[in-house]
């Protein structure tokens, strides 16, 4: 008892440390997210924001120029070039980020960069920002890679402390290691896959279906962008009704006019 005494104690050491040092490094990770998320949001926003204001002008000065056109029918025909868009129709020559650089949208941005996901509906248009994604993501990525191994550790050490209870209890070591396991198992799938897409269907408007798709696309980091929080299928399918109705009623208008 005494030698298992001994030998405890520098586990027990070792454990006790690595919790505190954990905390600091989830901080440190949140801190590097909030740096990327500054960043992003000041160089990308401003642009984002002229971009937003020519438009209006330009869509001002076409309506003034051009009276004939109907404003809900040239609204519902910008709703449908977005719906192109993401579609993945290819409009111009040139393509344009149709993100939104918002605090949020930064937030997100990051975090898409540093776990690898790169959904690819957000991306940065200014050289600036271009050039701070490389470096960000050179140190961004291996630091996400360490924090992910330090959970996982963590996790590994829970369930081998629960294990270990279980088989002093029950004396049987190999019983209470599948059943830990198990447990774990399950708690992941609930916690990651199967739990998520209920908020998904509340927030989003998607299916079950729909967001446990995105919820597995995500953490398998594949992130194909189909898919994406704040950027609704149902939203999308009501603007395209209202476009094809404000198209039909500018159809129905003018033949009205001619006659």
């Amino acid at each position: 008892m005494y030698r298992r005494r001994i030998r405890a104690a520098p586990e027990d050491r070792v454990q006790g440390c690595a919790v505190p040092s954990t905390v600091l490094l989830l901080f440190a990770y949140l801190a590097y997210l909030a740096l990327g998320t500054g960043v992003f949001w000041t160089l990308e926003g401003r642009a984002e924001q002229d971009s937003s204001r020519s438009f209006q002008r330009d869509k001002w000065e076409l309506l003034q120029n051009f009276t004939c056109l109907d404003r809900p029918a040239l609204d519902s025909l910008i709703r449908d070039v977005v719906q192109a868009y993401k579609n993945g129709a290819s409009l111009l020559s040139s393509t344009t980020s149709m993100g939104r650089w918002e605090l949020l949208g930064s937030f997100f941005f990051s975090v898409s960069t540093i776990t690898t996901i790169g959904y690819g509906n957000l991306s940065p248009n200014t050289m600036a920002a271009r050039l701070f994604c490389i470096f960000f993501a050179l140190v961004g990525i291996p630091f996400n890679l360490v924090v992910l191994n330090r959970l996982g550790h963590l996790m590994q050490q829970g369930v081998n402390h629960c294990s270990s209870r279980l088989g002093s209890t029950w004396q049987d070591p190999g019983k209470a290691r599948w059943l830990a396991g198990s447990g774990a198992l399950l708690s992941g799938l609930l916690l990651f896959l199967l739990l998520p897409p209920l908020l998904f269907s509340h927030m989003e408007g998607w299916s079950y279906m729909e967001g446990f798709y995105f919820a597995f696309i995500t953490l398998s980091t594949v992130g194909f962008g189909d898919y994406v929080i704040g950027e609704s299928s149902r939203r999308w399918q009501t603007l395209e009704r209202t476009s094809k109705s404000s198209g039909g009623l500018l159809l129905a208008r003018d033949g009205g006019s001619r006659l």
